[in-house]
C-alpha cells in the first residue's frame, strides 16, 4: 500500500509543478541566459520545464513515502 500512495502522491506532485512551478522555471532560466540560435532556447526551455517536472515527481514521491511510513507505523 506504501508504494500506492507513493505514486499518488508522485503524479499529484507532477502535475502540481508542471501547471504552477514548471513554466515560471523555464521562463526565468531563459531570461538569464543568451543564445546563438532559437533551437538553442528551445532546448533548454524544454529541458528546463521537464527537469522541473521531474523534481516535482520526486519529490511527490518522497512526500507520499513518508506520509504513507508513519501512517503504517502507527497502527
Amino acid at each position: 500500500m506504501r508504494y500506492v500512495i507513493a505514486m499518488v502522491f508522485a503524479i499529484i506532485g507532477a502535475g502540481l509543478a508542471a501547471v504552477f512551478v514548471s513554466p515560471h522555471v523555464a521562463t526565468w532560466a531563459l531570461a538569464h541566459m543568451t543564445f546563438e540560435s532559437p533551437d538553442d532556447a528551445g532546448t533548454m526551455d524544454m529541458l528546463t520545464y521537464m527537469g522541473s517536472n521531474v523534481a516535482g515527481l520526486i519529490i511527490g514521491w518522497l512526500a507520499g513515502w513518508t506520509i504513507a511510513g508513519v501512517a503504517g507505523s502507527s497502527k
